[in-house]
């Protein structure tokens, strides 16, 4: 793999962790929000990464969700309640989103520096070239 092969792989992978990052955000920020039982909770985002063919590197293959079923809890003095004083929640599993939240940092931070060492490589070829 060439400087620049290794810059295009590692920043594809920048690419990658910072949709996971956004989707993670997604998915915490809407944790708590509540609807009505006749209408969908909120789904979970899980980015779907993929090998780019022929290619050093990966892309976003896509997103898919989790079950917008969410789950029914009774809160009776809630502006949704129905009938029988339930609203539904989303499903999101905050113990997990944290942990994918630090895997995706760690991803996007080991990227970064893939970057800046063939960066720094590069560099110190051309100075080697102008001596």
């Amino acid at each position: 793999m060439t400087i620049f092969g290794a810059i295009g792989a590692a920043g594809s992978g920048m690419t990658v962790m910072r949709t996971w990052l956004d989707a993670i955000s997604d998915n915490v920020a809407n944790a708590n929000t509540v609807v009505a039982t006749s209408e969908d909770a909120f789904a979970t985002r899980y980015v779907v990464a993929q090998e780019k063919a022929g290619e050093d590197g990966v892309r976003v293959a896509g997103v898919a969700f989790g079950s917008a079923e969410g789950r029914l809890v009774h809160d009776p003095n809630h502006a949704l309640a129905d009938a029988d004083g339930y609203v539904r929640h989303p499903d999101v599993d905050m113990t997990s989103q944290m942990t994918q939240m630090i895997m995706a940092q760690r991803g996007y931070q080991a990227n970064a520096a893939v970057v800046s060492r063939a960066t720094e490589s590069y560099q110190a070829a051309l100075q080697i070239g102008r001596s």
